[in-house]
């Protein structure tokens, strides 16, 4: 073990303990099992048989469902024989928030329970409150009492269980001794797991979930190391970002915290929670998963070396100390680099594409907030005056000819870089593939360069354990040259390349490596994303495509805010309104308030809690009843959903957070 893995340097599985979902084995390596949540009323027992149905035929292995009373408990059997009179076995999960009795029944009946442990028995009222040692234990204590009858029942069934911590719904018991922490998540599920152990129970999965990558991520690996620690092994690990959204954003956010994970071999199950369909989330899972299905086992001739100590914390985030160049750099958010290597010209309106809207009659550029920072042109000059905030990157021997050079600035390869002496006294770009034989000799020459910006990629099977690698040598060596992350994707589907582009770049940003991102693609390969007949992600223009995902993947690991953030929840049985309609409508008139952060949550249990990061909150409470929040305080109670929309506009004028579009 590695701090939290089995190496920091090359793709190996964590070894976890196995665990019986009915038929399905988990954990202990075996293939990473994909499931999702049904969305239907549980007391409706044809609809969420059949919405199990198309999950299963999707590609579902497990399907979980909601018991938020004992009377969606049972109705979980009736659920299960009519699955099973149809010919479907696939193990079924119940969700469990509140109530230790529907628990109870539910064990019984399905092949797993998922527990919570910030509100199965533990309070959450918001309140802080100091609690004395003795205090502490006796509330302990108390939760072991009526914990252990579900562990009893569990293992008279044969039935799995998930311990899964959600950041948003910690107890105020953990957060008055944790605080808001990743700790607080590890410790809430590590007393739930002291009990189960104490009563030899190992059937366990466990989970760290939050809408907040960069939380989750430094959660499971805090989990791993106190598990290792604490008892010398490790259960099987859930994955999952709470909370994700939908469409691209949802994406993006979910294979950025997932991703991460099992780039390190961390994981056994995952589910993508998107504000859509659940069966549109199991094509994501498979793209994910799919990546980690290859043989990435390394030769002696690729075998990285190893890293024998980390000069950062993986469990905290902190930022690589650098120089800082122009606007590149310590000091600076990361900047984004449009690639227009593959345009056959260049013109005013291509730059809208970027965030940049020209004005003709009045001369004048329009900036977006989420506009490029630098235009990579390749081989081409650009004719025309550009926005003051956009530079031009151009191969080095089209910057020799170039007039402008505070403007246009030389991108050497690293056998370019060693060989030419031809440089800008301002700023030079050095591409790097940290694969090649000659990396090493470009950053010791580098390394007393005030104007290298690097721009690293690889061509390594193990892409981002060799970015990652180089950048920890950097680090040994005090090479303090900002870095920009430029990642390839040659997937033929927009989803696949969004996952592609957010698990590479996103691992590095979230332990603070990066300086800049720069996408690259070939436009004439990308389709459009299709599942049952349906395009759930499609793109009219590349260059567009690139641009908002770079943008986005910034946004989801906290580096660079240029937009409003959508905390909204999948939807289950629970619901009590229509969550896609509804966060549909909210985006297209809270799109442009950004760093604005509004969480749409389709009942109270995915309310206050789960909405831990949200500066607003829209909250279902009955039904056609909503709830309104500003952080975890109730603003307007019980409002009309016809006018709860205009409602949310009107909390958010009051509070001064609101800006005419």
């Amino acid at each position: 073990m590695q701090l939290y893995c089995e190496s920091l340097t090359e793709y190996k599985r964590l070894k976890t303990r196995e665990v019986k979902i009915g038929n399905l084995l988990l954990g202990n390596g075996h293939p990473i099992r994909v499931q999702t949540m049904t969305t239907t009323d549980t007391m409706d027992t044809l609809a969420t048989v059949e919405q199990t149905i198309r999950c299963i035929e999707a590609g579902a292995e497990m399907v979980r469902i909601t018991a938020p009373s004992k009377k969606e408990a049972e109705n979980l059997l009736n659920i299960k024989n009519e699955l099973h009179k149809r010919g479907y076995f696939v193990p079924l999960v119940a969700d469990i928030h509140f109530t230790p009795n529907a628990a109870e029944i539910a064990a019984k009946i399905v092949e797993k329970v998922r527990v919570n442990p910030g509100n199965y028995v533990d309070k959450k009222k918001f309140e802080q409150i100091d609690y004395t040692d003795a205090e502490y234990a006796e509330e302990v204590e108390r939760i072991k009492e009526r914990f252990t009858p579900l562990v009893t029942i569990c293992k008279e069934y044969g039935t799995a269980m998930r311990i899964g911590t959600n950041h948003g719904s910690l107890s105020d018991r953990i957060m008055s001794r944790y605080g808001d922490t990743a700790m607080g998540m590890v410790e809430s599920a590590m007393e739930f797991l002291r009990i189960a152990r104490g009563e030899d129970y190992h059937n366990i999965i466990l989970s760290m979930k939050s809408s907040n990558p960069q939380v989750m991520v430094q959660a499971y690996r805090l989990l791993i190391n106190h598990m290792m620690e604490e008892f010398g092994e490790c259960y099987a690990l859930h994955l999952g970002v709470t909370e994700a959204g939908d469409g691209e954003d949802g994406r993006i956010k979910s294979a950025i915290g997932i991703g991460t994970l099992l780039e390190d071999g961390i994981g056994d199950t995952i589910r993508v929670s998107l504000t859509e369909d659940p069966e549109f989330e199991i094509p994501v899972c498979k793209d994910l998963v799919k990546r980690y299905c290859d043989d990435r086992r390394q030769t002696a001739d690729d075998r990285l070396p190893a890293i024998v100590k980390l000069p950062y914390s993986p469990f905290e985030y902190s930022k690589r100390k650098n120089n800082a160049i122009l606007n590149i750099g310590i000091g600076h958010v990361p900047v984004v680099i449009a690639d227009f290597n593959h345009a056959e010209t260049i013109n005013h309106g291509d730059l809208q594409t970027i965030g940049y809207t020209y004005n003709e009659a009045t001369d004048k550029w329009n900036i977006s907030d989420a506009a490029a920072d630098y235009i990579y042109t390749a081989d081409k000059e650009i004719s025309f005056a550009l926005p003051g905030t956009l530079n031009v990157i151009c191969n080095y021997k089209i910057w020799l000819q170039v007039n402008d050079k505070q403007k246009n600035f030389p991108f050497y390869s690293g056998s370019e870089y060693l060989k030419n002496n031809d440089r800008s006294a301002i700023l030079n770009f050095v591409g790097i593939d940290v694969n090649d034989k000659d990396a090493n000799e470009v950053l010791r020459t580098i390394k007393n360069d005030n104007t290298v910006v690097l721009c690293f990629s690889s061509s390594h099977k193990n892409a981002m354990q060799s970015v990652r690698r180089f950048v920890v040598t950097m680090m040994d060596e005090q090479i303090n040259c900002p870095v920009i992350f430029l990642v390839n994707s040659n997937d033929n589907t927009i989803d696949e390349q969004l996952i592609h582009f957010s698990t590479e770049a996103g691992a590095l940003f979230l332990d603070g490596m990066g300086d800049g991102i720069w996408l690259k693609n070939d436009p004439a390969k990308i389709q459009n994303s299709k599942v049952s007949g349906r395009t759930y992600l499609e793109t009219k223009n590349n260059h567009q495509f690139i641009n908002n995902t770079s943008f986005s993947i910034l946004q989801a690991v906290r580096t660079r805010i240029s937009k409003t953030e959508y905390i909204s929840c999948p939807s289950c049985g629970r619901t009590l309104f229509d969550l896609q309609e509804t966060t549909a409508k909210i985006r297209s008139v809270t799109n442009h308030l950004k760093g604005l952060k509004i969480a749409i949550m389709g009942c109270i249990v995915n309310g206050p809690g789960e909405m831990a990061d949200a500066d607003f909150g829209y909250v279902g409470s009955g039904i056609g009843k909503i709830t309104l929040y500003q952080g975890k305080e109730v603003v307007k109670r019980n409002v009309e959903s016809t006018v709860a929309v205009d409602e949310l506009i009107n909390l958010l004028k009051e509070k001064g957070a609101w800006i005419e579009p």
